[in-house]
């Protein structure tokens, strides 16, 4: 029932868009940042992205491989594996796009969530391979056939040089609408610099904050300080949300995170670092959707093993109502009040 009350809030406030927002964050005219460019500029922006794959370091795993000859860490080479493209009516729907973003799903990933919710499409590496202009031609597509109010880039962080360079094409095509950079946040500073101007929105989901949390579930115990600093430099790079009148959002950071069981206290600490390095005014998505997915709850390996047992079993269910209610209360506690359910905590005035 949560996730349905979620939904209609959404439908609502699609429906409601000459709600009130508070001055600060509105925006009357705005141009996507990629148009900020000089034409230089963007030619050298170009270059810089063809050097990082020849030796590719614009994630944390920093493989250092060309990706023209061989492939790293996430198995994907010099052109972009894409496993769906088209409007989508995503959780942000209601903020980012009123008909649906134009979503750009990457297949692969450079993290190895074991409850990953889109495990089809980020764990198994399937789908068309698109260099920067084929990527650059669909942009044009979405934004003039699917009359998309932006480009929604899903999971991209192992393919960044590839979507920098598909933005600057798409740019010379014609390109007008905000780019939405969707990501786990395990991304390289040079990785953000590279985007720099060229991405309007970062949604960046910030998953857990204990190490050696991140080690069992993520499968990378340096997730939580990457995820830190890049967040940190995103917030930088363009601030906090803002709208348009109708409360479309143009530009800015949207902070999400996945409530899940056993690990509410990790929640409470994201939320109060949120507040405190990247301000009272940040908008946070608390995301209560979580279900067993993936590897978990499968059975454990070994000849010895009880059947009864099973992977992950402290997450292997889905959250319980006063969970998610206690993530949301400290977070309120902490000072941060612009979230997602707008109708219900109070995001337009």
């Amino acid at each position: 029932m949560r996730r349905l009350r979620s939904a209609t809030r959404c439908v609502l406030a699609q429906n409601r868009r000459h709600i009130r927002i508070q001055p600060q964050f509105l925006v009357d005219m705005y141009h996507p940042r990629y148009t900020w460019l000089t034409d230089e500029e963007a030619k050298q922006r170009y270059h810089q992205a063809e050097d990082h794959l020849h030796h590719c370091n614009l994630c944390p795993h920093k493989c250092n491989v060309d990706r023209y000859k061989e492939t790293g860490y996430c198995m994907i080479g010099a052109k972009a594996l894409v496993s769906n493209i088209g409007p989508h009516l995503g959780e942000e729907s209601c903020l980012i796009g009123t008909g649906g973003s134009g979503t750009i799903f990457f297949s692969g990933c450079n993290l190895r969530c074991v409850f990953c919710q889109n495990y089809d499409i980020s764990h198994v590496a399937q789908g068309e391979k698109l260099g920067p202009e084929e990527l650059a031609d669909w942009m044009i597509k979405l934004q003039d056939v699917g009359r998309c109010p932006n480009i929604n880039l899903v999971t991209p962080e192992h393919v960044v040089p590839i979507v920098a360079q598909a933005i600057l094409c798409a740019r010379d095509k014609g390109l007008k609408v905000p780019i939405v950079y969707n990501t786990s946040a395990f991304d390289a500073l040079e990785s953000l610099d590279l985007l720099h101007n060229l991405v309007d929105i970062y949604m960046p989901d910030f998953k857990v904050w204990e190490p050696k949390t991140a080690a069992r579930l993520l499968k990378s115990s340096a997730y939580p300080e990457h995820a830190k600093q890049s967040i940190k430099k995103m917030h930088e790079q363009v601030g906090n949300l803002k709208f348009t009148f109708d409360g479309l959002a143009l530009t800015g950071v949207l902070v999400r995170h996945l409530v899940m069981p056993h690990y509410i206290e990790e929640s409470k600490q994201i939320m109060r670092w949120i507040a405190e390095n990247l301000g009272k005014d940040t908008f946070v998505h608390i995301m209560e959707q979580y279900f067993p997915h993936a590897h978990v709850g499968k059975p454990k390996r070994g000849k010895n093993k009880d059947p009864e047992d099973v992977r992950y079993a402290e997450i292997n269910r889905p959250i319980r109502s006063s969970e998610y209610e206690e993530v949301v209360a400290e977070a309120k506690r902490v000072g941060l009040w612009r979230f997602e359910n707008a109708d219900e905590y109070g995001l337009y005035a």
